[in-house]
């Protein structure tokens, strides 16, 4: 089973994929994979060398100079990010199909725009408050707090991972709770544990709780329970 988690920063999808490893499962972090890919992949590098020229340099890729050429050029960035999505999705399908793993997880915050979504059985979204948010994110990143509100104003909210995704995880407890929550879709999803009653259809590849006209399973820490 390959699962998609997204969610913006601070919402807590490493615990929830803490609880994919613990389970044997394999995780693919694309934003590590777009980086391991810069430091190796010459095809990628001459992908963006071609699109942005100069960037390119025999030392590796200059992302300073890239960064300055694409954060103010919205045309630009939808070059990068096409550029970037390509690759690390092909990375991920080559990584999946050489020893295909009986759970895996593809953990990225661009799984629809960048095509990853169509690998995965489920797609998981994370959410929690806005005030978490900034407060796991100054914390772990030391940053300031009118940086970090900066950083998740860029981002999508909640409502649009949710609307995308087949369930939302949300994140508004303790890490623990939060993180048993996560394990119980998971085991549920490989068919390992009770469902929630009235959760599932086993007829169909995806689950049939609706909520506002879109695929809708709410797990809640402690406890799991359906939208309403």
């Amino acid at each position: 089973m390959i699962l998609g988690i997204t969610g913006g920063s601070g919402c807590g999808k490493t615990t929830a994929l803490e609880a994919v490893r613990d389970l044997g499962g394999l995780v693919l972090d694309c934003d590590a994979i777009y980086h391991d890919l810069l430091s190796r992949s010459p095809s990628l590098l001459a992908a963006i060398d071609r699109r942005f020229p100069g960037v390119v340099s025999q030392s590796g890729l200059d992302r300073k100079k890239l960064g300055r050429l694409v954060f103010s050029d919205a045309e630009a960035l939808q070059d990068l990010n096409r550029i970037a999505h390509g690759a690390v999705k092909a990375e991920v399908l080559a990584r999946l199909t050489a020893h295909p793993p009986p759970l895996a997880a593809i953990d990225a915050i661009a799984l629809f725009e960048g095509g990853l979504a169509e690998l995965c059985q489920y797609t998981v979204a994370v959410t929690a408050p806005w005030e978490d948010r900034i407060t796991r994110l100054m914390s772990r990143e030391g940053i300031s707090r009118d940086y970090a509100e900066a950083r998740l104003r860029a981002q999508h909210d909640g409502s649009y991972f949710q609307r995308l995704c087949d369930f939302t995880l949300e994140n508004n407890g303790a890490k623990d709770a939060f993180y048993q929550t996560a394990r119980t879709l998971i085991l549920q999803l490989l068919g390992s544990a009770p469902d929630c009653e009235g959760a599932f259809d086993h007829t169909n590849p995806k689950p049939t709780i609706f909520k506002e006209d879109h695929h809708c399973l709410l797990y809640t820490s402690p406890s799991p329970r359906d939208c309403s």
